[in-house]
């Protein structure tokens, strides 16, 4: 649960330019939700599609799409999500990369691509997951097709890398997908993603939260959890709980513990230990923004605990970075320049 999808629409994403959309419209790349088809649905353009696809016969150069990433960093992998197109999926894509200033037009001549995905041959109606090596800091990328064809979906897969200059002096939601909050791990998703804990817009509905199947094991301290991790420790000065939505299957109470360690390679989050109190056992409101301010020292990440069982829309960390977190967020911008 590590990796984040750099361009999805929920973090700011945005595909400003592609060689044609003449079947299908190019923002559909980004867009959260999974694609879906209905078959022998017709409108002006044709057949309705869930995704970008492009008129037959693109020429030498095959079509192509640019991406604005909502959340510059660095990329570990790109699935071109292929699903629902199949007698009309591209052949083969590659994926080059940039980094420009917000400003500037990625569609200029001067731009400047870094190739870091070689052309590779796509299969129908499929997910196609393609390792990226390359560990610089990117904000755009360019999805050239071998062809024509349809794309379902483009998930950029990596880490935020945050602009340290945007943390000096002010208070920082830490937890926040745009700043590298991650959701490392949580007991049970049954009902909906934790991811969506951290996403940094207000919840829209009881789907667009975290709940988890109902507990039959109840007993003083049963309890489902979620770990958070912040891009570097953090002293922390607020927390928010959102239940948002949920009305009648809200989280009665919630606890939240501190850790001033991260993973290890060896064993994950698996041994870490929570041993900062944050949050003492609270009870919470249905359907309600709830914040508590809090005051501790250089938190690495968070375990948030749901009693027994139920749904949350958000949790939000919010405060400045420890005293060696601002070196480490400069130096993390260095080294991936």
């Amino acid at each position: 649960m590590t990796d984040v999808d750099l361009a999805s629409r929920v973090v700011g994403g945005s595909v400003v330019a592609a060689s044609d959309e003449s079947f299908g419209f190019k923002e559909r790349l980004v867009d959260p939700g999974e694609p879906a088809f209905v078959p022998g649905t017709y409108d002006l353009r044709g057949e309705v599609v869930d995704g970008w696809e492009t008129k037959r016969h693109a020429g030498r150069d095959g079509d192509w799409a640019i991406i604005r990433l909502g959340a510059a960093g660095r990329l570990h992998s790109i699935d071109v999500d292929t699903r629902f197109f199949s007698g009309n999926h591209p052949t083969a894509c590659a994926v080059d990369a940039c980094t420009l200033e917000r400003t500037e037009d990625p569609a200029g001549r001067a731009v400047v691509w870094t190739p870091i995905v070689e052309m590779t041959v796509l299969k129908a109606d499929s997910h196609n997951l393609l390792a990226v090596t390359d560990r610089r800091r990117w904000t755009h990328l360019r999805l050239r097709l071998q062809s024509d064809g349809g794309v379902a979906r483009l998930r950029a897969y990596g880490e935020v890398v945050p602009d340290p200059a945007l943390w000096a002096g002010v208070t920082v939601e830490v937890s926040g997908l745009e700043q590298g909050g991650r959701v490392e791990w949580c007991s049970d998703s049954f009902y909906s993603s934790a991811g969506s804990l951290i996403a940094p817009n207000r919840p829209h509905n009881m789907g667009d939260g975290w709940e988890t199947r109902r507990r039959r094991d109840i007993g003083p301290d049963t309890h489902d959890a979620v770990i958070i991790s912040f891009a570097v420790p953090a002293d922390l000065l607020r927390i928010e709980i959102d239940t948002s939505y949920f009305v009648f299957n809200a989280s009665p109470e919630v606890s939240v513990l501190g850790s001033r360690c991260g993973a290890d390679r060896e064993h994950g989050w698996g041994l870490v230990a929570f041993d900062v109190p944050v949050l003492a056992r609270t009870t919470l409101i249905p359907d309600a923004r709830q914040v508590f301010p809090v005051d501790v020292a250089g938190v690495a990440a968070l375990r948030v605990q749901a009693y027994p069982d139920g749904g949350i829309a958000r949790v939000r960390a919010l405060g400045v970075p420890a005293a060696d977190g601002l070196q480490v967020l400069h130096d993390r911008w260095e080294e991936s320049s």
